[in-house]
C-alpha cells in the first residue's frame, strides 16, 4: 500500500500536467483563437523579434560603460653576440614578459549614444506592437473560419431536415399513386426533388468538412475527426439595428490600434536617425587610462621585483574632431531627412487604411442589417406558402409542380436567410474588433 501511495504521488504531477494540456473536447471560438496565437508561427516569429529588440537595447545601453582590456605579451629573440678579444661569438636568447590593463570611456559624442538608447526603446516597443498587429489578423482569420463552420453545420442541419420533409411526402405521393389520386409523372417529381436535396446534403457535407479542415489548419492544430467545436447562443433575434459613425470609431481606433502606434514609433525613431547621423559633423572626446608593467631575463632583478618597479599607469584624452570625411556625414543626413519623410508618409497612409477600413465596416453592418432583414421577411413569408402548399399537397389540392415550386423557394430563402445571418454577425464582430470590444460569440 505504501507502495502504491508513493507512486501515485510523483506520477500525479504528470497526470495533472497532462489533463491540463488536453485539448478541450468542444472547442469555444476563445479557445480557437488562444491556441491558434500559441501556435503561429508569424506570432512566435515576432516574440523572437522583440526579443532581439530587447537585447539590442540592453546593448546600446551598455555602450555609454567604460571597457576593459587586460593584455599579456610574452615575447623572445635570439642574437648573435660577438666577442671581438677572445675572438670568437655566442648566440644568446632573451625573454621578456609585459602586462598591462587599460580601459576608456566616451565622455562626449555628439549625444550619439544617447540617440541611440532612445532608438532601441523606440524600436522595441514599435515591435511590441507589430506582434500585436500580427495577433489580431490570426484574430480574425480565426473568427471568420469558425463562423463558416457553424455556418455550413446549420447548412447540413437544414439539408438532412429538408430531406426527412421530402421523405414524408414521397411515401405519401407513393400512397396516393397507388390510389391513382396522381400520376406517375407527380410522383416521380417527388423522388427528383429527394434526389436532389440528397446532392444538396452531399454538398453541404463536403463544404462543412472544408471549413473544419481549414479552421484547423489556421490554428496549426492536426487535422483530426475529433476536433468539434461550440455551437453558441447566438439568440432569436440578431439583428442589434445599429448605426455606427465612422467618424466615432476612427476616434476609439486610433487611440488603441497597434498598427497605429508601432508607425508612431517608427517615425520616432526616423528622427532620431538624423540626430544620430548629425553626431558626425561633431568632434568625439574620450578618456583613456592604463596600468603596464614588464619583465626582462637581461635583468638580474628578480621577476617580482622587476614588476614592481616597472609599473607605469598612464591616463589621457583624446579628442578626434572631424576636419573632411568626402561628404559622409553629409549624405547620412540626407538620407536620414528622407527616411523620416517616409516615415511620416508611411503613418499617414496607416492611418488613411485604418480609416478606408472603417468606413466599409460601419457601411457593411448597415448593409448587413438591411439584408438580414429583407431575407428574414422574405423567409417568413416563404416559409407561409411552403406550408400552406404543404397542407395544399397532402389534401391533393395541389400538384406535386406547384408544391416543388413553393419548397424549392423555401429552401433558397433559408440558405439566403442563413448567410445573412452569419454575414452580420461576422460584420458586428469586425467593428467590435475597431472599437477594442473582446472578440467572442
Amino acid at each position: 500500500m505504501k507502495t502504491i501511495i508513493l507512486i501515485i504521488s510523483l506520477l500525479s504531477p504528470f497526470i495533472l500536467e497532462a489533463q491540463q494540456n488536453e485539448p478541450p473536447k468542444s472547442w469555444s471560438l476563445t479557445d480557437c483563437i488562444d491556441y491558434a496565437l500559441e501556435q503561429n508561427i508569424q506570432v512566435r516569429q515576432s516574440i523572437l523579434a522583440n526579443l532581439s529588440n530587447q537585447v539590442n537595447k540592453e546593448q546600446a545601453e551598455a555602450n555609454k560603460l567604460p571597457s576593459v582590456n587586460a593584455s599579456v605579451r610574452q615575447n623572445f629573440s635570439w642574437s648573435n653576440t660577438e666577442d671581438i678579444g677572445a675572438g670568437n661569438s655566442e648566440f644568446t636568447g632573451n625573454s621578456s614578459t609585459s602586462y598591462s590593463v587599460s580601459s576608456s570611456v566616451m565622455l562626449y559624442n555628439g549625444s550619439r549614444l544617447n540617440s541611440l538608447i532612445k532608438q532601441a526603446e523606440l524600436d522595441m516597443q514599435a515591435g511590441i506592437y507589430d506582434s500585436e498587429t500580427i495577433k489580431e489578423s490570426v484574430t480574425i482569420s480565426i473568427l471568420n473560419a469558425y463562423l463558416q463552420v457553424l455556418f455550413a453545420a446549420e447548412q447540413v442541419k437544414n439539408a438532412s431536415r429538408q430531406i426527412e420533409s421530402t421523405t414524408e411526402q414521397l411515401n405519401l405521393a407513393k400512397e396516393r399513386l397507388n390510389l391513382g389520386i396522381i400520376s406517375q409523372s407527380d410522383y416521380l417529381q417527388v423522388k427528383s426533388q429527394l434526389a436532389s436535396e440528397k446532392l444538396s446534403l452531399a454538398n453541404a457535407g463536403s463544404q462543412h468538412a472544408i471549413a473544419r479542415v481549414n479552421l484547423m489548419q489556421l490554428m496549426e492544430l492536426p487535422v483530426s475527426e475529433s476536433f468539434n467545436i461550440v455551437n453558441p447562443d447566438l439568440g432569436n433575434s440578431v439583428n442589434q439595428n445599429l448605426t455606427p459613425l465612422a467618424s466615432d470609431v476612427y476616434a476609439i481606433a486610433l487611440e488603441i490600434k497597434p498598427q497605429i502606434k508601432s508607425a508612431g514609433y517608427n517615425k520616432e525613431s526616423a528622427a532620431l536617425n538624423k540626430k544620430i547621423a548629425e553626431a558626425g559633423y561633431y568632434p568625439t572626446l574620450s578618456a583613456e587610462a592604463g596600468l603596464g608593467t614588464g619583465y626582462s631575463n637581461l635583468s638580474e632583478t628578480a621577476y617580482f621585483s622587476q614588476l614592481n618597479d616597472q609599473i607605469s599607469p598612464s591616463v589621457g584624452l583624446s579628442l578626434s574632431i572631424p576636419v573632411f570625411q568626402k561628404k559622409q556625414v553629409k549624405t547620412n543626413v540626407s538620407l536620414a531627412e528622407i527616411n523620416y519623410q517616409n516615415a511620416e508618409l508611411q503613418e499617414t497612409d496607416t492611418k488613411n487604411q485604418l480609416r478606408k477600413e472603417i468606413e466599409q465596416v460601419c457601411v457593411d453592418v448597415v448593409s448587413a442589417q438591411t439584408e438580414y432583414e429583407a431575407s428574414l421577411e422574405k423567409y417568413n413569408s416563404t416559409l407561409e406558402s411552403y406550408k400552406l402548399a404543404e397542407e395544399k399537397f397532402k389534401n391533393g389540392l395541389i400538384n406535386s409542380v406547384d408544391f416543388l415550386y413553393e419548397r424549392t423557394n423555401y429552401i433558397v430563402a433559408e440558405s439566403e436567410f442563413l448567410q445573412s445571418k452569419y454575414n452580420l454577425i461576422f460584420n458586428y464582430k469586425i467593428l467590435d474588433f475597431y472599437t477594442g470590444d473582446p472578440i467572442t460569440l
